[in-house]
């Protein structure tokens, strides 16, 4: 029984440690992490990066991976940071695969520390949250998908919910890498922008990702991506 309750603190202990790094991280970052910070040292992050261009790389990417996997303030600035360093590209693919991989990480140490109990709880209690759990499963493509495509989703929550409904690990992976690509790709190219911003003095002007031009398009993707859930909504009331 001692080793049982070993091994079951053992799973839970990276996510409680990723819990309170978060906590710490969001009193102790959260004013270095701005985008004055970012102006303040560009000059110094463009050298470092044109006389160490692989150590670079791979600092930027450690630095994200673990800003997304302990759930710190400031993975918007590193997306935009990826874009003022890297250009576009290799920015974008930094940015995505480095916020991948940090969110398959929390989602690892969720689901292995509580979200397998917690998927069983739901299955056993029955009623809404069984049948909730149920409706996720059975559409976890387009769940997943969606969640990462939704603005109205917090990212931090769609790397949990999975893992506590017994999401799988690889359509996890899949559908977060394909759908933070859209806003991975519009954060990256403002980042890649930034040069001339602060040079003039000025600071990113985010509010282009609620335009229409931006946002609709999104939307249709979440539309597209709910398609699968209505058609077999549609077939099993037909049936």
């Amino acid at each position: 029984m001692t080793s049982q309750k070993a091994s079951g603190l053992a799973a839970k202990l990276p996510f409680l440690l990723i819990l309170l790094a978060a906590g710490i991280g969001a009193f102790a970052l959260r004013d270095h992490l701005t985008f004055e910070a970012l102006a303040q040292n560009r000059d110094k992050l463009t050298a470092f990066r044109d006389q160490n261009y692989p150590l670079a790389v791979i600092t930027f990417m450690l630095a994200y991976i673990a800003t997304v996997a302990l759930s710190l303030p400031g993975a918007t600035l590193a997306t935009l940071t990826g874009g003022f360093l890297f250009g576009i590209f290799p920015g974008v693919l930094l940015n995505i695969t480095a916020a991948t991989i940090g969110a398959t990480l929390i989602f690892l140490a969720a689901k292995h520390g509580f979200g397998a109990r917690f998927a069983e709880r739901l299955a056993e209690r029955g009623g809404a949250a069984t049948r909730l759990q149920t409706a996720l499963k059975n559409n976890e493509w387009s769940a997943l998908l969606i969640m990462r495509l939704a603005p109205v989703v917090p990212f931090f929550m769609a790397n949990l919910i999975p893992a506590f409904v017994g999401a799988r690990t690889s359509r996890f992976i899949i559908t977060t890498f394909f759908g933070i690509m859209p806003g991975g790709i519009i954060l990256t190219s403002v980042g890649a922008g930034l040069d001339n911003v602060f040079a003039k003095g000025e600071m990113p002007d985010l509010s282009i990702l609620f335009t229409p031009r931006i946002l609709l398009p999104i939307l249709g993707l979440v539309t597209l991506s709910a398609l699968p859930i209505v058609i077999k909504a549609l077939r099993k009331k037909a049936r």
